[in-house]
């Protein structure tokens, strides 16, 4: 399948194909890099890593990824570009564009890698925003196929925390999209949000997934038989501010706050 040229800005940009394809070659990649038959399908292009969040994992994977395939990366951490202050995202994209490959955005609003997307010319993909984490779910799928020899349709998803975050958006509508079993237990202030359901349930009517969210207290009715647990972040990734309500809320999981 040839994706040649497109963005990752959020889940429901693929089809259920088209994502699978995905994750198939970085199984791929993987193989080659540990056989040391890699090839470097990335020679000569520039990649930007635009940070405006913190990072280990996310900045880590792409760097070596890229330098992996061949390219080169320039880090832009937090107030290294003028995006968002005197330069608008738009600006940002349309210069950034002419002068590399490919960009990755890892910061806040869903709105700003949206709009890198429409308008940098090349491809962008989401290192994180507060609303998805679609690169996340690559790993995710394929760290489920390579602990289960069950097809991803007859694998229980169970994520536990904090339901309303990005990581918990996008294991929801990963897991519709791709007809899993998904089941959610989180205290009943912190579930996915209305528009999040919505959009997995439309995705769970076209590919068969069976979506089950419940409050942590009625946590027993959702989670018996899961195959794949997901626990949450008391404190949502990318969120860099203290939230002591919702330790609170954890607390009464039986988890240890943060302070």
């Amino acid at each position: 399948m040839n994706l040649h040229g497109r963005s990752l800005l959020k889940e429901v940009d693929f089809t259920k194909d088209e994502f699978l394809s995905i994750v198939d070659l970085a199984g791929q990649l993987r193989r080659e890099k540990r056989s040391g038959a890699e090839r470097h399908r990335m020679a000569g292009l520039n990649v930007a890593l635009i940070f405006e969040k913190p990072s280990t994992r996310t900045l880590s994977a792409f760097e070596v990824g890229a330098h992996d395939q061949g390219a080169h990366v320039t880090y832009l951490g937090p107030g290294d570009t003028h995006l968002g202050l005197s330069e608008s995202a738009r600006d940002t994209a349309r210069v950034l564009g002419r002068m590399f490959d490919g960009i990755e955005y890892r910061g806040f609003a869903q709105e700003t890698v949206e709009i890198l997307g429409r308008y940098a010319g090349v491809p962008v993909w989401n290192g994180l925003t507060d609303q998805w984490h679609p690169t996340q779910m690559l790993a995710d799928v394929l760290t489920m196929r390579d602990h289960s020899a069950k097809p991803l349709e007859e694998i229980t998803l169970c994520y536990c925390g904090d339901a309303r975050n990005n990581t918990a958006n996008s294991l929801l509508v990963t897991g519709a999209l791709l007809g899993l079993d998904v089941r959610i237990a989180a205290p009943g202030s912190l579930l996915p949000s209305d528009g999040v359901r919505a959009i997995a349930d439309k995705l769970a009517r076209r590919s068969g997934a069976r979506i089950r969210v419940a409050r942590a207290d009625q946590a027993a009715a959702a989670l018996p038989g899961q195959r794949r647990a997901h626990e949450g972040d008391r404190q949502p990734r990318g969120e860099i501010y203290a939230l002591p309500p919702r330790a609170a809320q954890h607390r009464d999981r039986g988890r240890p706050p943060d302070e």
